[in-house]
């Protein structure tokens, strides 16, 4: 595993000392790989509304029903 070294305000600081003295997280490590999964699944879900609404713009108007087009979003996101 790379080992970095980083600078944190004193308030993100403290929050970390927080949630690991909560014991939310084992480590601060630990949470900021946690928090960098989840922006980095943000992010995925971010390109993939992008990609979807790119595609509708070029593709016009469709004849499918808003409960059919949710269906296949939420088919779509959940795998």
């Amino acid at each position: 595993m790379a080992r970095q070294s980083i600078s944190l305000t004193p308030p993100n600081d403290e929050w970390l000392k927080a949630q690991v003295d909560s014991n939310e997280y084992t480590s601060k490590s630990e949470l900021v790989n946690d928090l960098i999964r989840q922006a980095r699944s943000q992010q995925a879900q971010i390109d993939w509304i992008k990609t979807k609404l790119e595609r509708a713009e070029k593709g016009g108007f469709t004849q499918d029903s808003k409960e059919s087009i949710l269906k296949q979003s939420k088919s779509s996101m959940n795998g």
